[in-house]
C-alpha cells in the first residue's frame, strides 16, 4: 500500500512538471527525475511506463517525447496519494475546522484512531507534534487537551515563522548556481505564472504551491529543528485558510504576486531586498490568519 501511494504521488508530481513543458523532446534522465521527485529510479521507471500507457510520453530509443499535456482526469485523486500521517492530519484538522473540538476539550487517541482507521501510534505521533508548540496538552491517561488557536498563539507562531524563514532564505541564496534547489525554484516559479494566467478557475490550487515554495526555502536551512517546526506551521496556516473562503480568489491572487516578487528577490541575492519581500508576504499571511481566527471556530 505504501509503495502504491508513493507511485501515485510521484506520478502526479511528474504530471505537474510536464504541464508547463512544451510538447516535443524532454531531455530529462531517470537519475535527474529521481532527484526531482525524491524517489528511487525503480519508481521513476514505473512512473514513466505509466505516462507512456496514458499517451502522455513516448520513448524513442534514448529520447523521450511529450505527446500531450496532462489533463485533470490524468491525476490520481488526492486521497489516493496520501500517507497515513497525511490522512490523520487531514481528518483531524477537518474536525477542528468544523468546530468538533473547542479549547479545553479532551481529545482521545484511541477514539481518533478508530474514526480515522489508523493505528494509535500514528495518531499519537501526529498529536505529539502539536503538543510541542502548545496547541495540545498531554494528560497522564494518554488523552490530550485541545488548547485552540488563539490570537496570542497565532502572533507567537508568526514571530517564530518569520525568524526561521528569514534565516532559511539567507541560507538559500548562499547555495551555488548549480544547486538543485534553484532548479526546483524555476519549476515553482513557472507554475505560479501558469496559475496566475488561469486564476479565475484554478485559484484553489494555490495552497499546494504555497506549501512547496515555503518548504523549499525552509529545507535550505539544513536545520532539522527549523524543518520540523515548519511542518506544524504549514498545517496551521494551510487549514485555517480553508475556513475563511469569503475572498479566497482575491487573497490567493495577492499571495501569488507576492510569491513572484519574493522569488525575484531571491534571484538577486540582495539580502535587504529578500528580507523586505519575505516580511511583506508573511505580514499578509499573518493578517489572514488573524482574520480567520476571528471568524472561525478555532479559537472558540
Amino acid at each position: 500500500m505504501k509503495a502504491n501511494t508513493v507511485y501515485k504521488r510521484s506520478y502526479n508530481h511528474c504530471l505537474a512538471l510536464l504541464a508547463s513543458r512544451p510538447l516535443g523532446e524532454w531531455p530529462c534522465s531517470e537519475a535527474e527525475l529521481a532527484e526531482q521527485l525524491e524517489v528511487s529510479r525503480t519508481t521513476v521507471r514505473a512512473v514513466l511506463a505509466g505516462l507512456g500507457e496514458a499517451g502522455i510520453l513516448e520513448a524513442r530509443a534514448a529520447r523521450r517525447l511529450v505527446l500531450r499535456h496532462p489533463q485533470a482526469q490524468d491525476f490520481f485523486p488526492d486521497p489516493q496519494t496520501e500517507s497515513v500521517g497525511q490522512v490523520v492530519e487531514r481528518k483531524f484538522m477537518q474536525m477542528v475546522l468544523q468546530g468538533d473540538y473547542r479549547p479545553g476539550q479532551m481529545v482521545s487517541t484511541s477514539e481518533l484512531a478508530r474514526q480515522f482507521g489508523a493505528s494509535t501510534t500514528a495518531v499519537r505521533e501526529y498529536l505529539t507534534r502539536f503538543s510541542q508548540v502548545g496547541l495540545l496538552e498531554r494528560r497522564e491517561n494518554s488523552g490530550w487537551i485541545f488548547k485552540g488557536v488563539t490570537t496570542e498563539f497565532a502572533v507567537e507562531i508568526y514571530e517564530i515563522r518569520e525568524m526561521f524563514e528569514l534565516r532559511s532564505a539567507r541560507r538559500f541564496v548562499s547555495l551555488g548556481d548549480d544547486a538543485v534547489a534553484w532548479k526546483k525554484l524555476d519549476e515553482i516559479e513557472g507554475e505560479h505564472h501558469d496559475l496566475l494566467r488561469d486564476i479565475e478557475h484554478r485559484y484553489q490550487d494555490f495552497s499546494q504551491l504555497d506549501e512547496r515554495l515555503h518548504r523549499l526555502i525552509h529545507d535550505a536551512s539544513c536545520n532539522r529543528f527549523i524543518r520540523d517546526f515548519y511542518d506544524v506551521i504549514s498545517i496551521i496556516f494551510h487549514y485555517h485558510y480553508q475556513w475563511d473562503k469569503s475572498d479566497e480568489k482575491e487573497r490567493n491572487h495577492i499571495a501569488i504576486v507576492e510569491h513572484l516578487e519574493y522569488i525575484a528577490a531571491l534571484r538577486t541575492r540582495d539580502l535587504r531586498l529578500i528580507d523586505a519581500k519575505c516580511k511583506a508576504h508573511l505580514r499578509t499571511a499573518r493578517t489572514t490568519l488573524l482574520r480567520s481566527i476571528a471568524s472561525g471556530p478555532l479559537s472558540g
